[in-house]
């Protein structure tokens, strides 16, 4: 009994050390078949360094490269696993000034599959979800507006294999927007709920921003800050590139679906003005098409922070810039692209809209939202639309989406399932990929 009491007491001592040194992560960031990216957050400055091997292979590990964190850096780390292999799965841990960090969970990752030329492309699964709002008092509203943080519990026991964050990740407030000081306490605020870390830790995360993490509320490109918020997003963020200076505009792969990360502040003119109303802008829009036109994905993801196919034109849905949604989706039809889909967030509710075209395949938008904000509903105008799908609406009720794709080269499936904060099922659909040519 005395040994037993001992060892617990030093695993409680191992834990509490790491505690009083780690202020969040360690995450994930993105996975390629060489490279993985691992981040973490300390409390002031530190030696960091993480340790990894191949699951099974434990007398075998590599390291990463060891970085000072620094205050002018939030004490952010971003280290790069460059000694990983195609197709294998690792368990890593993380050292702060030369010892080892004890965690009460997994710190798990993996390398992306090689399997073209080789064999069908593998299953996986991810999660998407958007509108994260961590309480904080001093410089809440007067009534709280966040909660069911154990979402993000019920997001980890789906064991998704990346996570894809559709913009609103955190929600800067007025003492936040305007100083750098503010952005990198709130991005630091939100990213240290406790809930939130088993998910991290183990589950690869890839982002978009929209207004909440951009700016003040429906912000866009004459926000003055902006280059501030675009240097905390890509410090608390790891996607694998960045396609514009400033912008979050990103792509990445895994196994047969290519993901286009949009970006509708960085470009975006103010919605009350009457000429040059842009959303992606110009630029933006000539990129996705090439890239989509260019990518040999059987799924193509276009994610971006606001509503694309519906056709009520409230709030900040693409309606209100009627002449741009028009030109990007003649675009999609003319290049006779396959395999399209939207994933979209923002509003505070979840539901699907699909677009009928003529001639051609019909275009689903997967709007998921919100993860731990106030919960709304659609105005009545919405759910009356050409483009609404009944039965697919969860209103004031926080939630998420787990996207599977499964099934044969040429036979690929989509099954979505939109889950409750408590990890209840609401809906689901299927979606062939035969349907989307």
């Amino acid at each position: 009994m005395i040994k037993k009491s001992s060892s617990l007491l030093i695993c409680l001592f191992i834990a509490l050390r790491s505690l009083a040194q780690v202020q969040s992560g360690p995450m994930v960031g993105y996975s390629e078949m060489r490279e993985v990216l691992l981040w973490v957050q300390t409390k002031q400055a530190a030696k960091v360094k993480f340790m990894y091997w191949e699951q099974g292979n434990p007398t075998q590990k590599m390291s990463t490269d060891e970085l000072l964190t620094q205050k002018d850096k939030a004490f952010v780390a971003k280290l790069i696993a460059d000694q990983v292999q195609p197709s294998k799965k690792y368990d890593y841990e993380l050292w702060v000034d030369g010892k080892k960090m004890s965690f009460s969970y997994p710190l798990s990752f993996q390398s992306q599959t090689l399997w073209q030329w080789r064999t069908d492309p593998p299953a996986f699964k991810f999660a998407f979800g958007s509108c994260a709002y961590v309480n904080d008092a001093p410089y809440d509203r007067p009534s709280a507006y966040g909660g069911d943080y154990d979402i993000y519990t019920a997001i980890y026991q789906q064991k998704p294999d990346f996570m894809v964050w559709g913009g609103d990740n955190t929600y800067l407030r007025e003492p936040d927007w305007n100083t750098r000081t503010g952005v990198l306490y709130r991005n630091t605020h939100t990213r240290s709920l406790s809930q939130l870390q088993p998910l991290l830790a183990s589950t690869h995360n890839y982002a978009i921003w929209d207004d909440h993490d951009f700016g003040p509320n429906d912000s866009d490109r004459s926000f003055a800050l902006k280059n501030m918020t675009s240097e905390a997003f890509r410090l608390f963020w790891g996607n694998p590139n960045y396609v514009f200076e400033g912008a979050c505009t990103s792509t990445f792969e895994w196994g047969d679906a290519q993901f286009f990360m949009l970006d509708d502040r960085w470009f975006r003119s103010p919605n009350n003005r009457k000429d040059d109303r842009t959303y992606f802008g110009e630029a933006q829009l000539r990129w996705l098409i090439d890239a989509l036109v260019g990518s040999k994905a059987t799924f193509k993801f276009i994610v971006a922070g606001g509503q694309i196919l519906n056709t009520a034109a409230l709030f900040e849905n693409y309606a209100t810039y009627g002449e741009e949604r028009a030109l990007l989706l003649q675009k999609i039809a003319e290049a006779n692209i396959p395999g399209v889909l939207f994933l979209t967030g923002d509003r505070h509710h979840t539901v699907l809209h699909r677009l009928n075209r003529f001639g051609t395949y019909p275009l689903y938008d997967f709007t998921v939202s919100p993860l731990t904000s106030g919960a709304g509903k659609p105005a009545d105008a919405e759910k009356t639309t050409e483009t609404y799908v009944a039965g697919t609406n969860v209103e004031n009720k926080r939630n998420f989406g787990m996207f599977e794709i499964t099934g044969p080269e040429k036979d690929r499936v989509l099954k979505v399932t939109i889950y409750d904060a408590k990890g209840s099922q609401q809906w689901q659909r299927e979606i062939k990929a035969s349907e989307l040519k």
